[in-house]
This record gives structure tokens, sequence and C-alpha cells, in this order.
């Protein structure tokens, strides 16, 4: 069963277990210099990232939730408002990818999101990523490339 879990430090710590096991540095987190990999730095920027935009009520931008996948963290999901608009992210773990994982969690936040009252939801992906252009055309949403960006825009009012 899939369910998203709100960001705490707890659940902080699980995601960050879930992305030093299943996922790249710069696939989940803003770049840090240094040597490829998980290192110390790394991990800390990858704490302090999750607690200003989230955790922190000064610096806080997005609500961010871990995606759990039968009690397990398998990635993160977040939601940030743009206006009118709610902007979504998501990430998983590479051995949660390919499995419907994101499309379930795409329901899950285009639910919050109606829930909001936004007008629209809007999300970004690369060009290569086929999975998250098919994700997001599946729900409808229009897509525009530009260079190696993809734009996604679904409206949620009539």
């Amino acid at each position: 069963m899939t369910c998203l879990t709100p960001l705490d430090e707890a659940a902080l710590a699980r995601l960050l277990e879930a992305a030093e096991a299943g996922a790249d540095p710069r696939e989940v987190m803003p770049p840090v210099e240094g040597p490829p990999g998980w290192t110390s730095v790394r991990r800390a920027a990858f704490l302090a990232f999750h607690r200003a935009r989230s955790l922190d009520p000064a610096t806080a931008v997005e609500r961010t939730w871990v995606i759990d996948v039968d009690g397990t963290a398998v990635g993160a999901a977040r939601l940030e408002r743009h206006g009118e608009a709610v902007e979504a992210g998501i990430w998983l773990s590479r051995a949660a990818r390919g499995r419907g994982i994101g499309k379930q969690v795409t329901a899950l936040l285009l639910a919050e999101a109606r829930a909001t009252g936004a007008a629209s939801f809007i999300a970004s992906t690369t060009a290569d990523n086929r999975g998250a252009r098919a994700l997001l055309g599946g729900i409808g949403a229009d897509l525009t490339t530009e260079g190696d960006e993809v734009a996604a825009v679904l409206p949620l009012r009539p």
C-alpha cells in the first residue's frame, strides 16, 4: 500500500536513508561541491535543504511527504504554492521506479491540490524522463518542451 507521510524530523531521517540507498544525490537535492556520492557534507545538506523548505516555519515554502510503500520509505513528494497554482514534485528510489507508485502518488497529490482550491497543477521534468512525461500526459496535463525542459500544466478548475 502506498501512502504519504507528512515530513517531520523522524520522517526526514527515513527519507535520507531511502535517498542514500536508492538515489544519486543529484536526483534528489541541489548540487553540493565535492566528490560524487553520499558524503557527510551531502547528508547534512540534504537535511538542511528539507528543514529549510518544509519544516522551519520561518522559511518553509512547500509541503513535503515521505512516500511509503508497505511501511518503507521509497521517495518524497511535494507541493509548492505558486499563486493560484501548485507545483508538484516526486522522486522515487531506483527500486521503486516503474511499479506504478508515481501514478498513485500523483493521484494523492492531485487530490490534495484540489482540496486546497488550487487553480492548476504544474510540474516539470526533463525531455529524457519518459516515465514522468507519460505520467503527466496520462493525467491530461498539457506538456510544453523547451530544450531539455518539459513543463506540465493541468487546470483544476473549469
